[in-house]
């Protein structure tokens, strides 16, 4: 068992009333925070000899024991101080930290769901202890540790680099296209210069309709359509497919180069929400809920449909109640144009960061 090969401990909270506790140097790692390398809260050497509160050292293994993060487990990446909801463990010699947290991570939704019917209760450092494991040679869990650590750190790598290029994505969205107020962008591309244009979207773009259809109409293949739960952060993701029967389509098929945007939804969050097509999609359409964009640049309108400018006119055209945007409201949004050229050099620009971000997220998703 865990308790054979291990000891542990769980910490406490001091006082909250007493604020001079929470001025000190000492982080203090709260069940949310045990794979974070940074705390939201510090305490005071004085909370610490006043409390439950219990020191930890990086290296150790800190187990979630209470609520929503019941049973998610890492090594500690600092040295710091846990409170009750957490359970510090500290292998015996022979016996190798990075093995048993794996084996925990491994076994999280098992222990839940025998421990926690229905995820009600909490877990406790005696359940934590009876869990039992097999376990290999010293040398063989040192060897399965490292494998998983250096996975981990890879992990840990494209997912600081992910953040890394949405970060820039979202500050060039802001300083590549004009405020509002302003005909030019903070920042222009290298050879071009000038202000930009105010248009209708409508003037720019041209928009076709999605294809409504019945229960009945659906089969377990045909022609694909297109919902919401298909476009995800900017990408078409496969899951939850819908296929209709091919004699029932009476709408255009989707094209590459191709935008397809949410217009009606039951959550206001994902109205807006679109999808550049990047490759030729044989009997696809869109659902009613949608709408398809089609023109000359369509890594520009992308991009346009990415800022912060375009949500707002989303916002402000749905009202206080109504969950859709109509095509004639969608087409009447204005926006600054430059000229063709500069379109495109701004549309391969964000198209090049939308590459990196999904090759990142590519990787992440093979090391997971």
């Amino acid at each position: 068992t865990i308790g054979d090969i291990t000891t542990s401990f769980s910490g406490g909270t001091p006082k909250s009333s007493n604020k001079s506790y929470y001025e000190g140097n000492i982080p203090f790692i709260r069940s949310g925070e045990v794979k974070s390398k940074q705390t939201e809260l510090f305490i005071s050497d004085e909370a610490l000899n006043n409390s439950s509160a219990k020191l930890v050292e990086k290296g150790d293994i800190l187990y979630a024991l209470y609520g929503a993060t019941s049973g998610e487990v890492a090594i500690s990446q600092i040295n710091g101080a846990i409170n009750q909801a957490i359970l510090a463990i500290k292998p015996k010699p022979g016996y190798s930290s990075e093995f048993i947290m794996n084996y925990l991570k491994k076994e999280k939704d098992n222990i839940l769901e025998k421990y926690l019917q229905g995820g009600q209760g909490n877990l406790s450092a005696a359940i934590v202890k009876s869990i039992e494991l097999s376990l290999p040679s010293p040398e063989e869990q040192s060897s399965i540790g490292s494998l998983f650590r250096t996975l981990d750190e890879l992990l840990a790598s494209y997912k600081d680099n992910l953040a890394n290029y949405q970060s820039l994505k979202a500050t060039m969205l802001s300083k590549m296209f004009p405020k509002a107020g302003q005909s030019v962008p903070e920042i222009l591309l290298d050879g071009f210069e000038g202000e930009w244009e105010m248009k209708e979207l409508g003037d720019v773009v041209k928009f076709y309709s999605g294809l409504t259809y019945k229960p009945s109409d659906v089969l377990s293949c045909g022609t694909l359509v297109l919902r919401s739960s298909n476009v995800r952060d900017g990408e078409l993701i496969y899951r939850d497919n819908v296929f209709v029967n091919p004699d029932i389509v009476n709408c255009q098929n989707v094209k590459s180069g191709d935008i397809v945007v949410v217009v009606r939804n039951g959550s206001r969050d994902l109205i807006g929400k679109h999808a550049l097509i990047r490759s030729e999609m044989p009997n696809t359409v869109i659902g009613a809920f949608m709408t398809g964009v089609r023109c000359d640049n369509p890594e520009f309108i992308n991009a346009l449909l990415d800022t912060k400018m375009f949500i707002s006119e989303i916002h402000r055209n749905l009202g206080s109640t109504i969950n859709q945007i109509t095509t004639g409201n969608f087409k009447r949004m204005k926006f600054y144009f430059p000229l063709k050229d500069e379109q495109q050099a701004i549309g391969a620009y964000f198209s090049n960061l939308d590459n990196l971000i999904n090759s990142q997220q590519e990787k992440i998703s093979q090391l997971e």
